[in-house]
């Protein structure tokens, strides 16, 4: 039985089905791709304006930051107070691991690490280069029981917003994650300045190859029914400028005092827990 029940959204419906249990978007214009090297690195380019590869010293940052956001939310264990006692012995699945940044942070940081990727450079770079466990692989090549409760930590940052099969991806992380455990994404947001307020440029820079829009109030209710609780979310990008409404008129510090509060953004970051029961 399907998590997820579509209807037309009252607004948008040539764009837009909405699910009336979760609020979770389905684009209906999506379509599917090869995600290959030349998507990787063409896409990257042209959101970054440089490589993957010139962009290592701050997604090494970034993956340090959010490997100490996870850190505030496991306890310590007695007389382990570093971060590679409390990680050590916990086993982390990275969902589209490009080259392996994150992975090889999280290595550093104590965790066993596996990752899953479909571009053959990204994949050979990992294996090579760092040493590290990547497969070639999409996430719903591999079955729901064949890694039952295997992670303490899922990783998945900008990936299950590409994956037309909504119901085989969140049964996956469903399953895979142990009870305790954290997921730990990164997504688009439709809670952010360019839906709510500029929803004609919303739709015209909309990623063809998007199949789903999430947001902070769609994936807190999603999220509670899997029996996840929501730990940490905050916007990843901060654009006032794109806001058209009144929120745009607020001071800056403002504004993001207001986004950091209520995860309003483009894009966002949700940290979630599986709970023991």
């Amino acid at each position: 039985m399907s998590l997820f029940e579509f209807i037309p959204h009252p607004k948008f419906p040539e764009f837009y089905e909405i699910c009336r249990h979760t609020g979770v978007l389905r684009y209906l214009p999506a379509k599917q791709r090869e995600y290959g090297d030349s998507y990787f690195m063409e896409e990257y380019m042209s959101q970054y304006k440089k490589s993957y590869y010139e962009d290592e010293t701050n997604l090494r940052t970034m993956a340090k930051r959010r490997l100490a956001n996870l850190t505030k939310l496991v306890p310590f264990r007695e007389g382990h107070p570093t971060m590679k006692e409390t990680f050590q012995n916990h086993s982390l699945l990275e969902i589209g691991s490009a080259a392996g940044f994150f992975l090889d942070e999280a290595r550093i940081a104590g965790f066993k690490t596996k990752g899953l990727e479909l571009s053959p450079k990204e994949v050979e770079y990992a294996k090579t280069k760092l040493g590290l466990d990547v497969e070639r692989s999409s996430v719903l090549s591999v079955s729901e029981g064949d890694w039952k409760d295997s992670f303490s930590v899922i990783a998945a940052f900008f990936v299950i917003e590409h994956l037309a099969d909504i119901d085989g991806i969140w049964k996956r992380l469903n399953h895979w994650l142990q009870p305790g455990g954290f997921l730990y994404l990164a997504v688009p947001s439709s809670f952010g300045p360019s839906f709510q307020t500029n929803p004609n440029e919303w739709f015209r820079t909309h990623p063809t190859d998007h199949f789903f829009d999430y947001s902070v109030h769609s994936l807190k209710k999603l999220l509670s029914i899997l029996g996840f609780d929501v730990n940490y979310v905050r916007p990843m990008s901060y654009h006032s400028y794109r806001d058209l409404g009144l929120r745009g008129k607020l001071p800056e510090w403002l504004y993001r005092l207001y986004a950091n509060q209520f995860a309003y953004g483009d894009t966002i970051e949700l940290i979630a827990r599986k709970r023991k029961y």
